[in-house]
């Protein structure tokens, strides 16, 4: 199958390691010396409508896609741990 870097925009790219959906590819990285594709790239999700700017983008080596289909690609990437802040509960706070 020959696919075109602009076909790939469309694709939703899944995580083979625990089915998450990373989001679809919106740049890729070029070895301009030997013309070949070094990885993909996933932006970064919205804060609060981008007022807060974005998440780290994701990056996926090419080496690490493990099938391109119609409408997906299949990624041995495990997309990293975000960390919650913890919310408080203001009952508990007035209540001591």
């Amino acid at each position: 199958m020959n696919c075109r870097i602009v076909d790939m925009r469309n694709k939703e790219v899944i995580s083979v390691k625990d089915g998450t959906r990373l989001g679809c590819i919106s740049d890729v990285e070029v070895d301009t010396c030997t013309a070949q594709l070094m990885a993909i790239v996933i932006f970064g999700r919205l804060k609060l409508l981008g007022i807060l700017g974005r998440e780290e983008d994701i990056i996926i080596r090419w080496c690490d896609i493990e099938v391109i289909g119609e409408d997906t690609i299949l990624v041995n990437f495990e997309p990293p741990r975000t960390r919650r802040k913890k919310t408080h509960n203001w009952r508990s706070f007035l209540n001591g």
